[in-house]
């Protein structure tokens, strides 16, 4: 039993703090992002050690922006007037679609020019679609759950296969929220402020 806690410790951290997120996102509480510093600075290390390059590239990129989420929220419309939960305008559609792909390919470029990634199509695209997810919920539009559901779907079987098995069923299970989330936002949008 040690030696699976010493294996796995950071795994089951990461995987309690990421259920923790989840629940504050589904509350859309801005709470969210200061357990959004924390887990990704701790994942960095996590995904680095499995091969997951990309991943760990990004979770950078969480930490950063979770200080980004945190300034919109709370001051993204005004001074001390929280952001209210919206639907993304189609005119961002094809400029979310053309920045998806090119961090697609800019990530893939680099997991197999710089990296030994035996996974870079999944892990390029995982991060990609987390880039523009991340960005979506900062500005709390309903459909960052869509994007959610794609990347915890393609996640978790990743984890599976990287040997990373709390994070890969905490991915499972962020799919299952992700939906319930998608129609919690969609009741609390129509909610008067």
């Amino acid at each position: 039993m040690m030696a699976f806690l010493e294996t796995h410790w950071l795994d089951i951290l990461t995987t309690v703090l990421g259920l923790l997120y989840i629940w504050l996102e589904y509350r859309a509480s801005i709470a969210l992002w200061f357990v959004g510093i924390v887990m990704p600075a701790l994942d960095i290390y996590l995904y680095w050690s499995h091969g997951l390059y990309g991943d760990a590239g990004m979770a950078v990129y969480y930490t950063l922006a979770a200080v980004y989420g945190y300034v919109v929220w709370t001051w993204g419309r005004g001074q001390q007037q929280e952001r209210s939960i919206t639907h993304m305008p189609p005119r961002k559609y094809l400029p979310t679609a053309v920045c998806f792909l090119a961090a697609w390919a800019a990530t893939y470029y680099i997991l197999i020019t710089w990296t030994n990634s035996t996974v870079p199509v999944l892990d390029s695209f995982t991060n990609a679609l987390s880039f523009v997810g991340l960005w979506a919920l900062a500005r709390k539009y309903i459909e960052q759950w869509f994007f959610w559901i794609v990347v915890d779907a393609v996640c978790c079987v990743l984890y599976v296969q990287k040997g990373i098995p709390f994070k890969a069923g905490l991915y499972g299970l962020y799919v299952i929220i992700a939906v319930a989330g998608y129609f919690k936002w969609k009741q609390l949008s129509k909610q008067p402020s």
